[in-house]
């Protein structure tokens, strides 16, 4: 029997340059637009910039180009083509600038389309901008969307003044497209003989218009009726001469191969991860016989999600293969639910909605709108699989996938998933799931293919351990919680002489508008850096001087002014040219010219004569007030888990010799392999003699170098023998500490997890990881607020008797050796130990 092959999908993904020339393309004056058009969702921004830089960078003249670039670089493109020309060969849309961009359903597929039709149109690679889809349902909901967006005031103000086209006008092919509109249309508009503008107002000239296919599967999959057949036909036909195209997707699938043009991937797996859609279960057991017994464990699910999710109405999805069975389970769970709810068989009918391609079910295409409403009474959905693209649906939780056909290949398990995985804003946190119930005894027949589109792969799991020697590590804590109250603050009056005589107020260099680059880092070690154009707040001269001036007029004032030409107090007030010479000079000192000052250096003005006022009233602030102290075990401990993947990038897993006793399931198999695979980096995995993990979970996992040293410590002769017992905490959910600092322009209100916990006697030791001279802005938060927070805690553990004490200290690597130290020989516990990133934070 032949091999067969396997790659990861990922790797297949094509990679398109980061590095092109900014002089042909620049990206950068439309950050703002992508900033307000995508909030935070950084994914859509970067699929956005791959698709814009691989179109009009000019560093491609075609698929092929990109091809070969990345066969060179990419093994496992060598491995599932035997040469280029096989591959290129292969492709679906050759000889033009084509891609695919895969995005998992439910993450916002028609703000890529949209900013991506904006841009090429506003940098004027393109003329008109045609998007087209399958169907009249995604026609109508696109272009809902897309008049929201391009009449949206704020997107609109972020539009650089450069841009060729703004604000495209919305339309449909009934119409004219002229230049600068982006017309959506379904694919059968296109063969229609009358009433289509395509032709005429397309035709030889393809080379201006970039062509934007909604799932672009059904044109690689050949699949359905002969106008979606004949799609790729148009995109290919010699009439129109279509030079840029690009299709959109979140089953990026034919006949269970991954599409080879690919150039961005945001998939399922990661969009679960991030929490961005919901996260999946699906039947792996199951002990029902029988369609009865199937429908009741269907409507317990139902009536489960029913209770849970009360804010809303839970939606149940049944999928069928074809027409024929969708009508008759649609029968037969209305024969169900009016024998089980005992009501009308017409009130049950008005929760049972079907919908197929049939004439006689059309109408119910519309009602797909309206079904997340409350007052709507629609509970169940049935429909035909290929028919599930195209809704917006939020409330579903339970998908059923009625026989394996509808269920059996990567195409339609996707696309089964994808109705299912929007995420209802009243249910954002924490992370809601859905259901689907397959039957278990096909369920191992596909379980390989959920594995491959959810990405489900072989994870460590650190977790408690409940009995064995080590489980006597366990130990208690304490936390507080605040209330929060308003405070009024009185402020002070002031009496003193201001001499202003010199003639100047000492200002700062000042420019209007900066670059600032960014790094960011996630968790799982990936650094994304970010180029951002501030545009510095500016008021004029005459805006500054009549701030001050009304100041003067309508506020007391005790202080006496010295200004060049006279000294003033209440009885006599500076007049208004004194004080626009004074702003002028100090501007002219600092070699300012624009005119105009930044909010920085008008507010150093402002603060020159504020101090001169009587303070009015008093000023409100959030006073925290102390709760009791809360008493919380470390077996309350929640997973955590890492995909086997990570050991190769960073992650150790800390074992003892026992591993095999303390761990369950697979994970001894798992690590077993790790250990003895030779090609792994030396700090995959690390052997811990059981006397000296003195720590109640079945293993330790290490993100990066910092944390892995520091539990090395931990483990060594000289403190093990110290300690009575240490956890690693987890990144959420087990001890949080609220923080607030100044993100940029904005206040910010954050939480984070202190990494260790060690106890030792009555003392807890907590302790904060970081790299060596990371004393950023919110770490000096962190500390801040950390160190208030466990001044607290021990002030109430004092009044209420309770012997315990709590050290709290951030550390990197820097100082492990003093922190070592310094708690073996006690000097910590005397407030004796200060680490070098400690001394930065304090600074």
């Amino acid at each position: 029997m032949a091999d067969v092959k396997k790659y990861k999908t990922k790797d297949l993904v094509l990679e398109v340059k980061k590095n092109y020339n900014p002089q042909k393309l620049n990206l950068k004056q439309w950050i703002n637009f992508l900033d307000v058009l995508c909030g935070d969702r950084e994914y859509q921004k970067e699929a956005i910039s791959s698709a814009i830089v691989y179109l009009a960078s000019g560093e491609y003249k075609s698929i092929e180009n990109l091809i070969e670039e990345n066969y060179s670089n990419n093994p496992e493109l060598r491995k599932r083509y035997k040469d280029i020309y096989e591959y290129q060969k292969s492709l679906p849309l050759p000889h033009k600038l084509s891609a695919v961009i895969d995005l998992a359903t439910g993450t916002g597929k028609s703000y890529l389309i949209y900013g991506i039709a904006q841009i090429a149109l506003g940098i004027g690679l393109v003329d008109k901008v045609l998007v087209l889809c399958p169907s009249l349902t995604i026609e109508s909901g696109l272009k809902e969307k897309f008049e929201n967006l391009s009449g949206d005031d704020k997107i609109k103000a972020t539009l650089p003044d450069t841009a060729v086209f703004k604000n495209p006008r919305i339309i449909d092919a009934n119409i004219t497209i002229k230049n600068g509109d982006i017309c959506v249309e379904n694919i059968h508009a296109v063969y229609k003989k009358t009433g289509s503008s395509i032709n005429d107002s397309l035709k030889d000239n393809g080379e201006r218009v970039l062509v934007l296919n909604d799932e672009i599967h059904h044109t690689y999959n050949s699949i359905g009726d002969k106008d979606i057949k004949k799609w790729r036909e148009f995109l290919l036909s010699p009439d129109f001469n279509f030079k840029y195209m690009l299709g959109f997707t979140g089953t990026a699938y034919s006949n269970n191969e991954y599409f080879n043009d690919v150039i961005y991937r945001y998939s399922i797996r990661q969009a679960v991860d991030e929490k961005v859609i919901k996260s999946v279960d699906y039947v792996v057991k199951d002990e029902a016989v029988g369609k009865d017994e199937k429908f009741q464990e269907i409507y317990d699910n139902h009536n489960e999600f029913v209770n849970k999710y009360h804010l809303i109405k839970p939606l149940t999805i049944l999928i069928t293969k074809d027409i024929s069975k969708a009508k008759s389970l649609q029968e037969d769970l209305i024969d169900f639910l009016q024998k089980r709810e005992k009501i009308s068989r017409e009130a049950v009918e008005n929760k049972v909605l079907i919908v197929t391609s049939h004439k006689d079910h059309k109408k119910n295409l519309v009602e797909l709108k309206n079904v997340d409403d409350k007052d709507n009474s629609v509970e169940w959905i049935v429909s035909v699989s290929m028919l599930t693209e195209g809704w917006d649906v939020k409330n579903v939780f339970q998908i059923v996938p009625w026989e394996d056909r509808a269920f059996n290949s990567k195409l339609l398990i996707a696309q089964v998933l994808g109705r299912g995985l929007r995420i209802p804003e009243e249910y954002k946190s924490p992370q809601p799931k859905v259901r689907v119930f397959n039957h278990d005894a096909w369920s191992r027949n596909i379980k390989g293919l959920v594995n491959e589109i959810l990405e489900i792969e072989v994870r460590l799991t650190s977790e408690i351990l409940t009995k064995g020697e080590r489980s006597k590590y366990h130990f208690d804590l304490y936390h507080i919680n605040y209330d929060k109250k308003e405070k009024a603050v009185k402020a002070k009056k002031n009496t003193e002489i201001f001499d202003y005589s010199k003639g100047y107020i000492n200002l700062v260099a000042q420019v209007e508008k900066i670059e600032r680059e960014a790094e960011y880092e996630d968790l799982g070690g990936i650094i994304k850096p970010k180029t951002t154009i501030i545009h510095k707040e500016v008021l004029s001269i005459d805006e500054v001087v009549d701030k001050i001036v009304e100041t003067f007029r309508t506020r007391d004032f005790e202080a006496k002014i010295r200004f060049p030409k006279g000294e003033y107090k209440k009885e006599k007030l500076p007049p208004k040219d004194e004080i626009r010479e004074i702003v002028e000079e100090s501007m002219k000192r600092r070699g300012i010219k624009s005119g105009v000052l930044t909010e920085d250096n008008a507010l150093r003005i402002f603060k020159a004569f504020q101090t001169l006022f009587r303070a009015k009233g008093s000023t409100i602030v959030l006073d925290r007030i102390v709760n009791k102290p809360i008493k919380l075990s470390t077996k309350s401990l929640e997973k955590e888990s890492a995909g086997v993947s990570a050991v190769r990038h960073g992650t150790t897993v800390f074992h003892t010799e026992n591993y095999k006793d303390e761990c369950n399931e697979e994970l001894p198999d798992v690590l077993k392999d790790i250990i003895e695979d030779q090609n792994l980096p030396r700090s995959a995995s690390k052997e811990v003699n059981h006397y000296c993990f003195k720590t109640p979970v079945n293993i330790v996992l290490t993100k990066q170098e910092p944390e892995r040293k520091f539990v090395e410590i931990l483990i060594n002769q000289k403190l093990h023998e110290k300690i009575d017992a240490w956890i690693k905490s987890r990144d959420v959910g087990f001890y949080s500490i609220e923080y607030s600092w100044r993100k940029g322009e904005h206040p910010t209100q954050s939480g984070f997890n202190p990494d260790f916990f060690i106890k030792v006697g009555n003392n807890i030791v907590v302790v904060e990881i970081k790299s060596d001279g990371d004393d950023s802005p919110e770490n000096k938060a962190k500390y801040k607020w950390a160190k208030k927070h466990f001044e607290a805690l021990n002030s109430e553990l004092k009044k209420s008797k309770i012997k315990q004490k709590y050290y709290f200290h951030f550390l990197s690597p820097q100082s492990y050796t003093e922190f070592s130290e310094y708690l073996a020989d006690g000097r910590l516990f005397k407030g004796k130990f200060e680490s070098t990133l400690e001394e930065l934070l304090e600074n």
